[in-house]
């Protein structure tokens, strides 16, 4: 399958943009383009998601190769480093089929020096990369409210920038190539640290004979009060799950953080602790749980 390409290198606005990666905040990132005139080309092992775009208008196509012969702006919405470097690295891959100008935009939390990797092999080709990790939920993603973090050479993120401006509220520009994950990957370090120590903190508490409640009460009321406390009070005291991001992600992202950490030749122990007890929950079958859950495995953990 061929695709007209009509991109000129004047109207930025309005280029060819190839996404691969239609999950829940991918699918959604595609519609809010369709939303603002755009034509996508995608492509996902998930039928059903390609066919809703294909009903707004799209397009899809068979390999990552043939994606981006056809695209000016490359855009990944994927789960793990290993994932993009076979979309990448493929015989009929990315890197295969990308054109000198373009642009690949990872969206994805991916490892920081596979990022610098990819970068330098796609600049051989004539072809730019800005690592851009997300911030915000799937419903923000539909409405182009996110937050984005983006890095790689300035030149190349003004060129895409028009386009980020349409997905995200926020768009940040935090420098050299590998600095929007790196930002991430911190990020969700201190996030998820924090839901683990709260959730930990409700589950002693009703081990002490402490109401949970009452906890919350007085930690809320003073400098520990944040969004993170009131996500780990609706689980662990109401019984609500609403903090969209699983135990297999957090323990995802920690584990790539511990491996940035060490390409840093340096040590993390309290990312160490959070990541343990991430993979514990996760190897306990709680991997598809939103990470407040966690305290269901603090409530059991013995001595």
């Amino acid at each position: 399958m061929e695709f007209e390409n009509t991109f000129k290198e004047s109207d930025m606005t309005k280029p060819v943009i190839g996404f691969i990666g239609l999950g829940l905040m991918g699918g959604n990132m595609v519609e809010n383009l369709q939303k603002r005139g755009f034509e996508p080309i995608v492509m996902d092992l998930n039928k059903a998601a390609v066919d809703a775009v294909l009903a707004r208008g799209g397009k899809e196509a068979k390999s990552a190769k043939e994606l981006a012969e056809a695209s000016d702006i490359i855009m990944l919405c994927l789960t793990t480093s290993n994932v993009v470097e076979k979309l990448v690295y493929a015989d009929d891959g990315i890197l295969a089929g990308i054109k000198e100008g373009a642009v690949l935009v990872d969206f994805g939390t991916s490892i920081p020096a596979s990022t610098r990797k990819i970068g330098a092999d796609l600049a051989k080709k004539g072809a730019g990369m800005v690592d851009a990790p997300l911030g915000r939920t799937p419903a923000h993603a539909k409405d182009g409210l996110l937050n984005i973090m983006a890095s790689g050479d300035k030149e190349t993120f003004e060129k895409v920038k028009p386009v980020l401006e349409q997905q995200g509220e926020n768009v940040f520009y935090l420098g050299a190539l590998g600095a929007g994950h790196t930002t991430k990957l911190i990020n969700n370090f201190m996030g998820m640290t924090t839901v683990c120590a709260m959730s930990q903190a409700f589950a002693v508490a009703d081990r002490a004979g402490v109401d949970r409640q009452q906890l919350f009460d007085i930690m809320s009321t003073g400098p520990s009060n944040s969004p993170f406390m009131h996500f780990c009070k609706n689980y662990a005291v109401d019984g609500v799950s609403d903090l969209g991001f699983s135990i297999a992600n957090a323990n995802k992202d920690l584990g790539y953080f511990l491996e940035m950490v060490k390409d840093l030749d340096t040590k993390a122990p309290i990312a160490e602790g959070t990541s343990s007890h991430l993979q514990a929950a996760f190897d306990a079958g709680m991997g598809d749980g939103n990470v407040p859950e966690i305290f269901d495995y603090f409530l059991k953990l013995k001595g």
